[in-house]
């Protein structure tokens, strides 16, 4: 396992993202309800942001509720919410101690009025730090940004605001909600699933991929380093050539 005492600080990825997979078998392991599991995953979440801000990772963003998670069982998604506003009660003052400013993106206009509020009571007062950048994609799905974002530029282009015949992919990311975010370096997704489950689609276009069997709830700092120290390891050519890029 590696520690953060492995990782280089030279080449380390500027934003990484995680899909935080594996709550509810983790709690059926345990012949648990699956709120439990999500009630463990709070645990593993506040040790990966530590790691992170430890690390010095600029940006960390965490796939934390999905569009689709909306068509859950009501008693779940509400004991999700109830966490949620419960975690940010609790974590506001950690996040200001540790220089931890917090930024959310997807639907939250789909979200309980009450955890909005919190919401954006905590953006508001974590917006002094000048440190690790969190993240949190909630009510957050790909096809849903995207979708948004072309709706907003068809509204633009209609009221004469830009050229759509001249739409660069630059001017399309200023329509999306990770807008002044850079593109994640680094995904890591736990549980053993592979696949990209409609999250920051456009953005992952060259990101590092990073899939680990561990559940979420036991995913801790050690297991953060070794995908930090994975990605070290990679050379990332962006379509060009090893030789291209050592001749650098």
């Amino acid at each position: 396992m590696a520690s953060l005492e492995n990782i280089k600080a030279g080449i380390l990825p500027s934003h990484v993202a995680v899909i935080m997979d594996g709550n509810g078998r983790w709690a059926k392991q345990r012949g648990l309800d699956r709120v439990f599991g999500h009630q463990a995953g709070v645990e593993a979440l506040r040790k990966v942001v530590e790691a992170a801000s430890e690390a010095g990772i600029g940006h960390l963003t965490l796939y934390a509720f999905s569009t689709e998670n909306w068509g859950r069982p009501d008693d779940e998604v509400a004991a999700l919410m109830g966490l949620m506003v419960q975690s940010l009660n609790n974590e506001t003052e950690t996040l200001l101690r540790n220089n931890i400013s917090l930024r959310v993106i997807g639907d939250i206009d789909r979200l309980d009025e009450g955890l909005r509020h919190k919401l954006v009571e905590t953006i508001r007062l974590t917006s002094v730090s000048s440190g690790l950048k969190l993240i949190i994609a909630l009510s957050y799905s790909s096809r849903w940004e995207i979708t948004e974002a072309a709706r907003l530029i068809a509204r633009d282009a209609s009221a004469g605001k830009i050229n759509a015949g001249s739409l660069t992919p630059a001017d399309f990311e200023k329509y999306l909600s990770t807008d002044g975010i850079p593109d994640p370096e680094l995904l890591i997704r736990t549980s053993g699933e592979q696949r990209i489950s409609n999250f920051l689609l456009w953005q992952l276009a060259y990101t590092e991929l990073f899939f680990t069997s561990k559940l979420w709830p036991d995913f801790g700092k050690e297991d953060f380093y070794d995908a930090i120290s994975d990605f070290q390891k990679r050379e990332r050519r962006f379509g060009k050539t090893s030789e291209q890029i050592s001749d650098k």
